[in-house]
Order: structure tokens, then sequence, then C-alpha cells
């Protein structure tokens, strides 16, 4: 029975192709929960901006309150003043209304204050809400982008599979157990192309002896080093040229 070497590499292919695609896939729902992060995250710039606002429009309520308290203190130490019978408590109810509107007019400055902030915070509120708009909509594009990608690739890796069950069956057991046996510890890479005189994959050089069985293809020849199935593997000039240096470095 002759060697599946042309089986055995498409194999490979498959195989490599799938786990490429599994970990992709594995990898969007990690993807879209960090486009919902975006989402969040701006989202959280807004909400911190409603709070800002509300505490300084609780902040002007207490002010304005405290205010309007002074003010009735005021009123009540006028109208005291009209029942007072001495001069010193007369100056004692001016002293109290002098320093009493002061506190008014200092507060009424705060509330000024609070004012320009709340416009400033109502500002930034639009500026974090436009941005939040634009977030959503790319991160939507992102997702759907992901959603086509996802749908491509589950189509791609179906196909695959397909192909890789009609495949299997036309490699002879021994090889496709040795194929496996060798993918486990070698990372899913059970086959190296010789190129040059040199296994691809370890870069350990052939003896000619073994290059000239490679070419007949008669049997499974494992690297001495690397322990995969080597097989050999015509390459232009361009492509020596490009394994020779691959090989120095």
């Amino acid at each position: 029975m002759g060697i599946e070497f042309e089986n055995l590499i498409r194999l490979q292919q498959i195989d490599n192709e799938l786990r490429e695609l599994s970990s992709f896939l594995e990898s969007l729902p990690a993807r879209e929960k960090d486009i919902d992060k975006k989402i969040e995250t701006a989202s959280a710039e807004v909400e911190k901006a409603r709070e800002k606002l509300s505490l300084n429009q609780k902040k002007r309520r207490e002010l304005e309150g405290e205010a309007q308290d002074l003010r009735e203190k005021i009123k009540k130490y006028k109208h005291q003043l009209n029942e007072v019978k001495t001069n010193l408590e007369y100056r004692s109810l001016l002293k109290e209304i002098e320093e009493t509107q002061q506190r008014i007019d200092k507060i009424e400055e705060e509330i000024i204050a609070k004012l320009l902030e709340a416009d400033e915070i109502e500002e930034e509120i639009k500026k974090v809400s436009s941005e939040v708009a634009q977030v959503k909509e790319l991160a939507e594009k992102e997702k759907e982008a992901l959603h086509r990608q996802q749908q491509l690739a589950e189509d791609k890796k179906k196909q695959l599979l397909e192909e890789k069950s009609q495949l299997t069956p036309q490699i002879p057991p021994d090889q496709l157990e040795l194929y496996h046996k060798i993918a486990a510890k070698r990372q899913g890479i059970a086959l190296s192309p010789v190129h040059d005189e040199f296994c691809s994959l370890c870069h350990m050089r052939i003896r000619p002896q073994v290059i000239n069985e490679l070419k007949a293809g008669q049997t499974i020849i494992l690297c001495e080093n690397c322990g995969r199935i080597l097989y050999w593997e015509e390459l232009s000039e361009e492509e020596t040229e490009s394994s020779k240096q691959a090989v120095k470095s």
C-alpha cells in the first residue's frame, strides 16, 4: 500500500484551518464583550455628568432654601425694630440685619457660581451624549462585521469538516494513526516539507540517501530531530532562496 502523502498533506492543511477557525470563533464572545464595554464606558461618562448636574441642582436648592430662611429672619428683625425701646437694642438688631444680609449676598454668589457650573455641566452632557451616540453607531457596525465574519467562519468550518470526513477514509489507518500521534505531540503539525536538504520546520539537514527516498515517495520517513513525517517539495528559485535565508537565520 502506497503512502498517501497528498491526502496527508491536505489533511494537515484542513486541520490547520480548522484550528484557526475554531480559535477565531472562540474569540468572538470576548471581542463582542469588548465592544459592549466601550459602550458601557462611554455611557458611564454621561451618567457621571448627569450625577454631577443632579448634585449641583441639589446644592443650589439648599442654598436657595438657606437664603430664603435668612430673608425671613431679616423680616423678623425689621419687625422687631419697631418694638425695641433702647438704642442699644436698635443698633444690635441693625447689626444682625447687616450680617444676615452679608450672608445672603455670599450665598447668592454661590448660587450664581452653581448656575454657571450647571451650564458647563449641561454642555458636557450634550458633548458626551453625542460621543456616546457615535460610539454606539461604530459599535453596532463592529458587531455586524463580527457577525458576518462569524457566519463565514462557520460556513467554512462546516465545509472543511465535510471535506475531512470524505478525506480520512482514503488514508490507510496506520498512516492516519501515525499522523494523529505526531500531531498531538507537535502542536498539530505532523508533516514537514523538505526544502534544499533541510527539514523546513526544525531546519535539520537531511542526509542525501534520505533525500532520494523522499523523492521516491514510497515510504514514511520521520525527521531525526523533530520526529515529523517528511516529504519532498519542489520549490521555485525564489522560494528556494527564501528557504535558504530562513535556514541561515
